[in-house]
């Protein structure tokens, strides 16, 4: 089993990417706003409950796909400081340890991209709520600096390829 850890900044094209990847490979898309939207709904963003709800799933999902041998699975995240560093390395030690080969791939912009996609449409119908004011707040805040992710296999600038350019290069490592 492999699982693509596809990370990066908001509007970076994360899951714009990962839908091209999962078309284009057959992998299953488990991406990040699906969980968050799940805490979302019970929790206040960041809140002890949300923290503890959110990482029970994305745990309990990467443990069912392992049991059930999912060839390939994609994850897109979202590095934000309200996910503790030892998630991270507790994630990725225990999917090393059950045979998984896990596949850090880091997604870039520039801050004027980011800013441009951020209040795109695309994002509003996708339900990220994430405004201009408040990614700036967060960004100046330093929330996006941790939790660190294992060194990348590929590192990929979202303004120099197309997604499906972008899905192409990342397949190759599956």
């Amino acid at each position: 089993m492999k699982i693509i850890f596809l990370y990066g900044r908001p509007a970076v094209g994360k899951l714009t990417i990962a839908r091209a990847l999962a078309s284009m490979t057959g992998g299953r898309l488990f991406h990040n706003h699906l969980t968050v939207n799940l805490a979302l709904s019970v929790f206040d963003f960041g809140t002890p409950g949300f923290v503890a709800l959110r990482e029970r799933v994305w745990m309990e999902t990467f443990r069912a796909a392992v049991a059930e041998r999912v060839p390939l699975l994609i994850f897109t995240f979202n590095p934000e400081n309200t996910v503790p560093q030892s998630f991270i390395d507790g994630l990725f030690s225990e999917m090393t340890a059950a045979g998984v080969e896990m596949i850090p791939v880091e997604l870039t912009a520039s801050e004027e991209a980011i800013e441009e996609r951020i209040v795109s449409e695309s994002r509003r119908i996708e339900r990220k709520t994430l405004g201009l004011a408040a990614y700036r707040e967060l960004r100046e805040e330093g929330v996006f600096v941790t939790p660190v992710i294992p060194t990348p296999r590929l590192t990929i600038d979202t303004e120099k390829l197309s997604p499906s350019e972008a899905a192409e290069k990342i397949a190759t490592l599956t």
